[in-house]
């Protein structure tokens, strides 16, 4: 099962503040919009995910189909395959779940045994 690229979102609670901070730890701004109180950040192939006011816990995040820049990659697992194999392997998805009959992006998430959300995120 390929996931996609990995990273942290973390919900912060002063977007500004939390920019200047990872960049001290070496990370830049990748994409996103902070205006509207989300970047993604990198230092090399780690990636960090910041959003004011969006989430209630910090997640994990895969991204299927992009590698670790977020750029497209040949092949990937769809989302929507990736939510059935969960499923049937007897994963409850919390949430909306990726609409079967739809394809390119779509999104769903599962929770760990220690309440520790895990959004699929496709964006292509």
């Amino acid at each position: 099962m390929n996931v996609g690229a990995f990273s942290i979102s973390l919900t912060v609670k002063d977007i500004h503040a939390s920019k200047a901070f990872y960049e001290k730890l070496g990370f830049s701004v990748m994409g996103g919009n902070i205006e509207h109180n989300w970047l993604i950040m990198n230092n090399g192939e780690h990636v960090i995910g910041l959003f004011q006011g969006m989430f209630d816990k910090n997640m994990l995040t895969f991204n299927p189909g992009w590698n670790q820049q977020a750029q497209p990659v040949g092949s990937f697992t769809d989302v929507r395959q990736l939510q059935r194999e969960l499923k049937a392997k007897g994963i409850a998805i919390v949430g909306d779940e990726a609409d079967e009959s739809t394809s390119g992006p779509a999104s769903f998430v599962v929770v760990d045994p220690d309440g520790n959300p895990i959004l699929f995120d496709q964006h292509l």
